[in-house]
Formats: C-alpha cells, sequence, structure tokens
C-alpha cells in the first residue's frame, strides 16, 4: 500500500471491505482535488482487474472509445473484441473478461470520474445499473469502486438514485479536505521543521486541499509560498478559480454569482438576499444550485441563535474561492510580488480574522475537546441580534446541556493577544446584550482561541473563562 496520509477512518472501511464475503459497491464523492483518485489507486497499489476514467466534456462515443481502450489495455487477450455500440454491450464484455478471472481473490473495478461517462441519452446509468443488480451483487469477490468530483450528481443519481440503483451503494464515501491535524502529518512527510504557525496559514488560503498542499515548497515560509502560487505570472493556483467550478458545474456562471454574492458577506446571507445579490430567481433552479453548493463543501447553511430553520444563513466556507475573490481576481497581472508587499495592510488584515474564524469553526470538535465539553450534548450556532438599539455579533456559540453558554471569541494575531480596556468594555457590552436579546438564564462562559494565547493582564483574567491556542486545532 502506498502512503496514505491521515484517513483513518476511510483506510479502515477498505480494508474490512477488502476482508468481507460479499460484493460491495463503494461510491467515493467530495470536492475537486480532495484526493479521492489518490486515496483508491494508493490504498489498492494501482492493482484493479479494471480500471476508467471518465473524460469530460465528450460525446458518447468517445466514452465508448475510451471504455474500449480501458477493456483491451486491461485484458489483452481480448483485444479483438469489437468497440461496444452502447454501455449494455460495454458491460456484457467487462463480465466476459471478468469471468475468464481465477475464482479466488477480490476483483477490483475502479470507475473514476464517474459523472462525465453519463452523457446525454448515453443510457449509462440503467446499463450500470443492470450490471451491478443482475450480476456483481450476485457474487462474493467484487469490489465497484466509483469516484466523482460533482458531488450533486453522486448523491443524486448514484446514491440516492430512486429508480433500479435504489439502496444499491452499500458505502457511500464523503472524502472531506485534510483537518490541520492531518495537514501537519502531511507536512511532516515533506518537511518535519515546518511549525504550525506557517500551516495554519497556508490552511487559511488553502484549505486542507491535498492536491494544493502538495505544491508547498517546505524551504520557504507560508507567505512566499502564496504569494509564488497566486500572483506570480505562472503561480499554478492564480487561475483555478476558473477551473473549479467549470469542472463541477454545468453552466457554472449561476453557482459561481452565488460563491461572489457570499464573498462580500463573512457571516453569510439568508437565501432571499443571496439570490438578490446573485441576481438569481427565487424557485427551484437557485434550490438546486445552492444545494449542489452545499454538497460539494463550497458553502455552509447553518441556523443562528435562536431562530428558526426559515431564517437559515448561506456562508461561504471555501477558503481558496475566498481567497481568489478577495484578492487574486482583480490583482494587477504585473504585481508578482503582491503578497510579499502588502502583509500587513488593513485588508489582510482583515480577511486573516475571518479565515482564522473559519478554520476554528472547522475544527468544532477539536474546540469542544479542549473544552472538555466533548461528552456534553451542545448545539453550536451563530448568533447576531440587537437590545435597545444596540447590535451585537457572536461567530460561535456553543449551547451546552449542562446550562451553560459557551461564547467563543477567535482572533488571529502574530504575538500573544491583548484585551485592552476598550475591547474588554465592548465584551461585556455585547454579552450583555446577548442575555437581554436571548433571554436566556444560563451561565455565560467566554472562551478565546487565539494564535498564541492571552496576555493575561487584569482584563483578561476577569473576563476570560478558557483560553485556547492554536494548538489545539491540531490535536
Amino acid at each position: 500500500m502506498a502512503k496514505i496520509i491521515g484517513r483513518k477512518e476511510e483506510v479502515t472501511l477498505l480494508q474490512s471491505i477488502q476482508q468481507a464475503d460479499k460484493s460491495a459497491f463503494v461510491a467515493v464523492y467530495g470536492r475537486r482535488r480532495v484526493g479521492k483518485t489518490f486515496l483508491i489507486r494508493s490504498f489498492y497499489n494501482g492493482e484493479f482487474a479494471f480500471q476508467l476514467m471518465g473524460i469530460a466534456n465528450v460525446e458518447t462515443d468517445n466514452q465508448l472509445t475510451n471504455f474500449h481502450s480501458a477493456f483491451v489495455r486491461n485484458f489483452p487477450e481480448f483485444e479483438d473484441n469489437p468497440l461496444p455500440k452502447d454501455w449494455f454491450q460495454a458491460f456484457q464484455q467487462l463480465i466476459g473478461a471478468l469471468e475468464m478471472l481465477p475464482q479466488s481473490g477480490k476483483k477490483v473495478l475502479f470507475f473514476d470520474e464517474l459523472p462525465w461517462l453519463d452523457t446525454p441519452n448515453s443510457l449509462f446509468i440503467s446499463a450500470l445499473e443492470h450490471f451491478w443488480n443482475s450480476w456483481a451483487s450476485a457474487r462474493t469477490d467484487i469490489i465497484l469502486i466509483v469516484c466523482g468530483s460533482a458531488a450533486s450528481w453522486m448523491i443524486n443519481e448514484l446514491i440516492n438514485n430512486t429508480g433500479g440503483l435504489y439502496n444499491r451503494v452499500t458505502h457511500p464515501i464523503q472524502l472531506e479536505p485534510f483537518t490541520l491535524a492531518e495537514c501537519e502529518a502531511f507536512f511532516k512527510e515533506k518537511s518535519p521543521g515546518f511549525d504550525r504557525y506557517q500551516m495554519l496559514q497556508l490552511y487559511m488560503v488553502f484549505g486542507g486541499i491535498p492536491f494544493y498542499l502538495d505544491f508547498i515548497d517546505p524551504r520557504k515560509s507560508a507567505t512566499q509560498n502564496i504569494n509564488d502560487l497566486c500572483f506570480t505570472q505562472r503561480g499554478r493556483l492564480r487561475n483555478e478559480f476558473q477551473k473549479l467550478y467549470a469542472t463541477l458545474f454545468k453552466k457554472a456562471d449561476k453557482h459561481i454569482a452565488v460563491i461572489e454574492a457570499l464573498a462580500q458577506k463573512a457571516m453569510g446571507l439568508e437565501r432571499d438576499i443571496l439570490l438578490k445579490t446573485a441576481k438569481l430567481s427565487n424557485g427551484g433552479t437557485s434550490t438546486t444550485i445552492l444545494r449542489e453548493l452545499e454538497e460539494s463543501n463550497f458553502i455552509r447553511k447553518y441556523n443562528t441563535f435562536g431562530k428558526s430553520k426559515n431564517n437559515a444563513i448561506y456562508q461561504l466556507t471555501d477558503f481558496y474561492s475566498l481567497f481568489y475573490l478577495k484578492f487574486i481576481k482583480n490583482n494587477s497581472p504585473f504585481d508578482d510580488n503582491f503578497w510579499l508587499n502588502g502583509i500587513d495592510t488593513p485588508e489582510i488584515r482583515a480577511w486573516s480574522g475571518y479565515a482564522f474564524e473559519q478554520v476554528c469553526l472547522l475544527h468544532l470538535p477539536q474546540i469542544k475537546t479542549a473544552l472538555g465539553i466533548s461528552g456534553i450534548q451542545t448545539i453550536s450556532s451563530a448568533w447576531l441580534g440587537s437590545y435597545e438599539n444596540q447590535k451585537a455579533q457572536i461567530d460561535l456559540v456553543i449551547d451546552r446541556r449542562d446550562h451553560v453558554i459557551t461564547i467563543c471569541e477567535m482572533k488571529f494575531s502574530i504575538n500573544p493577544f491583548i484585551i485592552e480596556k476598550k475591547y474588554a468594555d465592548d465584551l461585556r457590552t455585547k454579552i450583555a446584550i446577548f442575555k437581554q436579546s436571548s433571554g436566556t438564564s444560563k451561565a455565560i462562559f467566554l472562551t478565546f482561541i487565539t494564535t498564541f494565547g492571552l496576555v493575561q493582564n487584569e482584563h483578561a483574567m476577569s473576563l476570560v473563562q478558557n483560553s485556547l491556542t492554536m494548538d489545539m486545532l491540531f490535536q
């Protein structure tokens, strides 16, 4: 098995499938560049009875020609087989070849970028359904693995299929971006000296996307890497945004309009305001677009504290998309040192604060563990409210079953954070507004999550119940 970083749950599941005495239908889906293909190829060390990768934006005839080439490559003894005229014939040829293999051992079939194979009027899904239901599922030695970056297609057309493939996928695997702990393990393989502050900065730009992180040069600082990859003329991620959405969604301009609208508001937007900002109609098409973006982990939908589901907020959660729209999109192509020269500007400081908050929100289990409340039932949300014409906002409210509400303040800085008098007064006002607006009778505990901790002055000691550093996010 090739070296696999992280992915412990997924590897354990694949091992159990390998040892089971029945056939399995595995669907691996997730955002583009998240490492789906690498995981499967590495786990099986490239040893497949048959493998096929779909081709983007081609007709059915081209996909069948692609199948035939892969078929002959995997089964050279069948090189005289004719080019299949449709997918039913293609799968029958595959069955014939597989039945000629030795009966012992699992036969692993790997179909990568499966959504691309499902071209209009191709009946690909019907043929796949017939292949599984009439032959593969009746055996005990077939492991059918399909991958796809188009998460909405994988979910709607395959996992939640209401036709012949209903409930046929035995093991759906949604592959998530790396956590910070997995990023740390990844970088230890490249350079043991890369520290957590550098990794955190990279995560705030690229998220936990292995494909992006693989471009990082550990001999350079995070600032240098970001500048090289995103702002130089040949930066490998300078134009990633256009490719990212175009390869995942048909007519991606509407999906991009949603992303651009959400990039303007850190806390997110309610549906009606979002659609108005994105200039989209309020109907089924827009619902589909929002669902597809959510299922692909580009946005999230959440409820604010004390509000109903009808007031749900949509928020941009893809780190690279936010960074691109904030800094790369309108950057001059002649400013190769933009990030190096502007690292301490107010705009970048504001972005750093927001990006750090998003990192914290994505590591909520680690925060709860560090607070010692992982075993307590909780509901986590954001809050925006007012009392007597005073408004306040809290980005993370943890409502606990033990009659406590933990309010989290998240601050990114290069040094230990200092709570000064004015900010301390603002915090007291915010807590008072929250209590009055929400009407809660629960105790309020204030937690600070910072990069390097708090300076323990009189304000910190009188206000803060818990102080956590970035180190706990790496656990």
